[in-house]
């Protein structure tokens, strides 16, 4: 229990100035160690607490403190959490869905933004943050006629601020790409880790999908296209070195599943995998799986990877969340990995299924993948 709550409840005596009081001068969600109190005030008939915290009951109901206004809800968060949630008001005979009022930390992603719990210990990297020391690489863009789709595709991509004609470059693509730069810091991130000689200059190819659940489920058509199309095209227009330990392939999600299946199908292709969240869905008796039939296509994928690995590349790095669901798949998927041969690196973070656990990750998973001047030396 919080001891700021249980002291204000046995104080409040009903007067609304009290609570004015109470909440004047602090920060909230409020932090008492690893206590942590959620609070908001309004009419409401119930406010419950929606978050994506996986083996937590999804909706947590609030508290009303006596006949007032105020509404708090606590919980035990270990330290280093970083929890997204929203809060959820009934009224009125309706659910309305909202942003924590008393929080100004908000997270964005494709569908709008939640407010962002940071517990303690946790810090927004540095690293993430642009910086007007490090020397800003160029983002350019060109279309390719895809055999694979039938259409033209976009391709945004990273080129380092020093880039020279005379040099050959390793190289990354990466799934979800304009998702990587606008909710993720991807072009800071490259900057930095550049700049600071964390990893070395890169070329970055950056992809998108109109259709992901179509395209990044283990489809041929898209392994073709990132596995051979792309890397033709990047071949033609940047210096890049052929050597398939300098290609890098990576994802997020259902992208994972797609980074692991075009380098699978194309084995040689691509040295260095970096799989974050991985849609890694298997079964291990029968076909049907308890997420539902759009996932039958990535479970087909994954029993046949898990029966086969083979060699899909040289190096991978696996990040997931602890409050994901899909922990239990990451961590299953680990053994099997390591088996094969080749070299895994896997980390974990008090975090769910989303861009800012994705963007933190990126400094260890880059720099162990693309090992710059700077590690190249204290190794």
């Amino acid at each position: 229990m919080s001891l700021a709550i249980r002291a204000f409840e046995k104080a409040y005596t009903g007067e609304p100035a009290e609570i004015d009081r109470f909440l004047d001068g602090r920060s909230f969600p409020l932090q008492e160690g690893t206590t942590t109190t959620f609070v908001y005030r309004g009419e409401a008939e119930e406010v419950r607490l929606r978050h994506w915290i996986f083996g937590l009951e999804s909706s947590l109901a609030f508290t009303r403190l006596k006949d007032s206004d105020l509404w708090y809800l606590v919980l035990e968060l270990p330290e280093l959490s970083r929890v997204e949630y929203k809060l959820d008001l009934f009224r009125h005979g309706k659910h309305k869905w909202i942003r924590d009022p008393r929080n100004p930390l908000v997270a964005h992603d494709p569908f709008g933004a939640n407010s962002v719990f940071q517990g303690v210990g946790y810090e927004t990297p540095e690293w993430t943050r642009p910086d007007e020391e490090a020397r800003r690489g160029e983002i350019e863009e060109f279309t390719l006629e895809s055999s694979a789709f039938g259409e033209e595709r976009t391709v945004k991509v990273y080129v380092p601020a020093r880039f020279r004609k005379s040099r050959r470059y390793p190289v990354l693509v990466v799934h979800d790409g304009s998702d990587y730069l606008r909710y993720a810091g991807l072009r800071a991130v490259l900057d930095n880790l550049i700049d600071r000689l964390e990893i070395p200059e890169l070329i970055v190819a950056m992809t998108d999908s109109g259709d992901r659940l179509a395209e990044y489920t283990s489809n041929p058509l898209h392994d073709r296209f990132i596995a051979e199309e792309v890397p033709a095209e990047l071949e033609k227009r940047f210096p890049i070195d052929s050597d398939p330990s300098a290609w890098g392939l990576m994802g997020a999600s259902l992208g994972a599943v797609a980074t692991l299946s075009a380098a699978w199908s194309h084995p040689g292709r691509f040295g260095k995998l970096l799989l974050q969240s991985g849609s890694f869905v298997f079964t291990d008796i029968g076909d049907r799986n308890w997420r539902g039939e759009q996932w039958d296509e990535v479970v087909s994928f994954m029993n046949t990877f898990r029966e086969a690995p083979g060699l899909p590349a040289e190096s991978l790095f696996v990040s997931c969340g602890i409050y994901e669901s899909l922990i239990y798949e990451n961590r299953s998927l680990l053994p099997i990995l390591q088996a094969t041969g080749m070299d895994v690196r896997y980390a974990e973070a008090r975090d769910g299924h989303n861009w800012e656990n994705w963007r933190d990750r990126l400094r260890v998973g880059l720099s162990w993948l693309f090992k710059g001047p700077l590690w190249m030396v204290y190794e």
